[in-house]
């Protein structure tokens, strides 16, 4: 008789554990404030694997620190890296970005000011990859269907 209640509570843990993260799921992709993008590529990795699903939330710029995790456009796309260095020129804040398997910073993507590439500027940043007490927000494989949609599209 024991063996069946402890089979049930484990049953009923997991059935209200899945309830509330189906929620929370909900919530954070119908949320205005939310953006949804998905990881190409292994500039992330270990971190990020291609086909991750993450969610990011856009702070105010002077709350967006150095080990933060970004999303940020560049033209029709979307960079995920992290955040190395925070710099304010003129007012305006640009936040050094470099992926984590990558040998040197994004300075290709960088906004330049009186000539000198300073950082992403906030206005193209789409938000903080959301993570808690340090661990990384992410749903693994769930991107591979946006990922394979959009090869089948572009055929």
């Amino acid at each position: 008789m024991r063996g069946l209640t402890r089979a049930v509570l484990k049953a009923l843990t997991l059935v209200l554990v899945v309830a509330v993260l189906t929620q929370v799921l909900l919530y954070l992709i119908n949320s205005s404030q939310t953006t949804v993008a998905v990881v190409e590529g292994s500039s992330m990795y270990p971190l990020m694997r291609e086909g991750d699903l993450v969610f990011a939330y856009r702070p105010a710029p002077n709350e967006i620190r150095v080990g933060d995790v970004v999303i940020y456009r560049v033209y029709n796309k979307l960079i995920i890296h992290r955040v190395i260095d925070v710099r304010v020129k003129n007012g305006e804040y640009y936040y050094v970005t470099q992926g984590d398997n990558n040998p040197i910073p994004d300075y290709i993507y960088f906004d330049v000011v009186d000539g000198v590439p300073v950082g992403v500027s906030y206005s193209r940043i789409v938000g903080v990859v959301l993570s808690v007490e340090g661990h990384t927000f992410k749903i693994p494989y769930l991107g591979y269907l946006a990922i394979w949609y959009h090869e089948l599209v572009k055929s």
